[in-house]
């Protein structure tokens, strides 16, 4: 049996976040999600009468959609609790363009929350620690740091890329944030400062690893067809894709080569580009490491040329491939999972909507999400009304 045809079939409608940061001790991880929801939906024109699909996954709720759908009043006909680490939401687009195109719901709501940020000072996490294999467990790792300093390291030593290279990665994110008046740091910041900044997991220091925020993201869905009757200019899905190889960072087949390769190929084949048609880039910039090794895997330069490839400003503001317009996870926010920011910031950059930091011509935007430690890799390219 073969697949709908996704490409331009469903378009997102409205995207919004919660208040970000630090909510503070009375607010909780559902009612940040909630406010999103009614923002996003608020934004297309429609309400939680309207929504028959929902999607989230929730750090620590095991059954996130029976929460959030009881919370918010709605019934949905098609549920989806895909919970594969900050790559869910990317997936949950996937996942919904396939459940409108067959019928299986009219309006899908992807949504997600956390108070990560207040949780730790309310003396409690909002999830247990990673569960490890007791090979690994044996050497004490910090996950999910260590796996993420472990492909750094494996980079570095087979490609030459250096800490001066993952600098680059913080510093581009720190001058979009400037831009971007919801980021959560916006003063300036060096390569200098970041290489002299405290080594956390060798080689990555605490700048090298993004924020701990709270907050909350939102992101409706509907047909084509609808889309073209709500107040916003529809955003389509031009293509997607998934993949993973590995749980547990030991069990990565290659620490310098993520799933990337095959999801984003899957998404370039579905919209009919490649990466010389991209105009933007938002992805997963958990650490400094993810973008050097998602832009190699993605298309835009070769394996092993990432350092070199993001160096002299080239992902930063007045650069060639603007990336991670909002500030990312390293300098925006990072509520506990990151994947829904890309979505909202690739809508507002196709609709002209990002303010001070909106690029001009963006027409196709490639979304990127990571979950677990280089595990879960899902790929989405969205695109304007010119796309298709």
């Amino acid at each position: 049996m073969s697949l709908p045809d996704l490409r331009g079939a469903t378009a997102i409608v409205g995207v919004a976040e919660s208040d970000l940061g630090e909510v503070g001790p009375d607010r909780y991880a559902i009612e940040l999600a909630a406010q999103a929801a009614g923002a996003a939906l608020a934004e297309a024109g429609l309400n939680t009468r309207d929504v028959d699909g929902l999607f989230c996954a929730i750090a620590g709720r095991g059954m996130a959609p029976l929460d959030v759908a009881e919370y918010l009043g709605v019934r949905p006909r098609y549920t989806d609790g895909t919970m594969v680490g900050g790559s869910s939401f990317i997936s949950h687009l996937h996942h919904a363009a396939l459940a409108i195109t067959t019928g299986a719901c009219d309006v899908a709501l992807i949504v997600y929350g956390s108070t990560a940020r207040s949780d730790s000072g309310r003396g409690r996490l909002p999830s247990g620690p990673p569960e490890l294999p007791s090979y690994e467990a044996a050497y004490r790792p910090r996950m999910p740091i260590t796996g993420y300093a472990l492909a750094a390291a494996r980079h570095m030593h087979q490609y030459g890329t250096t800490r001066t290279h993952l600098a680059e990665v913080a510093v581009a994110a720190r001058r979009w944030a400037a831009l971007n008046p919801k980021a959560f740091v916006r003063d300036p910041l060096t390569i200098d400062e970041v290489l002299a900044s405290r080594i956390v997991s060798s080689p990555l220091s605490s700048l090298d690893c993004c924020l701990v925020t709270d907050g909350g993201g939102a992101v409706v869905v509907t047909s084509a067809e609808r889309a073209r009757d709500l107040p916003r200019p529809p955003v389509y899905l031009l293509g997607a894709g998934e993949a993973h190889w590995h749980r547990t960072i030991s069990q990565m087949p290659d620490l310098t080569v993520t799933a990337a390769t095959e999801s984003s190929t899957r998404a370039y084949a579905m919209a009919g580009v490649g990466p010389r048609d991209v105009d933007g880039v938002q992805l997963y910039d958990a650490f400094t490491i993810n973008t050097i090794l998602f832009l190699e895997d993605l298309g835009f330069c070769a394996k092993g040329e990432g350092g070199d490839f993001v160096s002299g400003g080239r992902i930063a503001p007045g650069g060639a491939l603007p990336v991670n317009t909002n500030g990312g996870g390293l300098s925006y926010c990072h509520p506990g999972m990151y994947g829904i920011f890309p979505l909202i910031e690739a809508t507002r950059q196709i609709r002209g909507e990002a303010g001070e930091r909106q690029q001009p011509g963006v027409s196709i935007a490639l979304t990127h999400g990571n979950g677990g430690q280089l595990s879960s890799q899902v790929t989405a390219i969205l695109g304007g009304q010119e796309t298709l």
